[in-house]
């Protein structure tokens, strides 16, 4: 048994480079905010895609289950969690702020000071995942316009016509099939 924990061990490191590079590749800087580590980047990355296809924050927030539910009743007004949503991300987002809880961070001072408001802990929760689907949507947004402005050399600034080959090359989204079309010299 020890044997097979130790390849499992070996593999989970293997794929968790893997994801690192896959990541690197995109640009993304998602891995930079507390909490999300590669495989929650990827996670991001491979079921956003692309983040105009969301008109605002809000809606990526509806998308992904942040979004509060109003579960108002009589006078008391009240909001709670939306069990719709893409649940994936929903995940990520949740360990992102369990892990942000357990240290001095931004998400724990923002959690503290809804418990101090008077909020319960699942109302501040709540709020913490959803000001973290804010967070994410920004940084998504910010990688993807400076790819976007970047010109075909990888480079911003860059002259369209000093690309190696010779064209503008076409980029694909993280976990996009590739399909290459080799041309033969004339």
């Amino acid at each position: 048994m020890i044997g097979e924990l130790e390849t499992i061990d070996r593999k989970t490191k293997a794929a968790d480079k893997e994801l690192r590079q896959l990541v690197a590749e995109r640009d993304s800087t998602l891995t930079d905010l507390h909490g999300i580590g590669p495989a929650g980047a990827a996670r991001l990355l491979a079921d956003v895609v692309d983040i105009h296809r969301f008109r605002d924050r809000d809606r990526l927030a509806s998308w992904n289950g942040t979004a509060p539910l109003d579960a108002s009743s009589g006078q008391q007004q009240r909001h709670r969690l939306s069990r719709a949503g893409n649940r994936k991300i929903n995940r990520v987002l949740h360990t992102m702020a369990i892990v942000q809880l357990r240290r001095r961070s931004a998400g724990r001072t923002y959690y503290d000071r809804r418990r101090a408001e008077g909020k319960t802990s699942m109302e501040a929760m709540r709020a913490l995942k959803r000001r973290l689907s804010n967070v994410v949507y920004a940084r998504v947004l910010a990688d993807q316009h400076r790819g976007e402005t970047a010109s075909p050399g990888g480079q911003s600034g860059t002259a369209t016509d000093s690309s190696a080959t010779g064209s503008t090359p076409h980029r694909r989204h993280f976990g996009q099939a590739t399909t290459r079309t080799y041309h033969q010299p004339e």
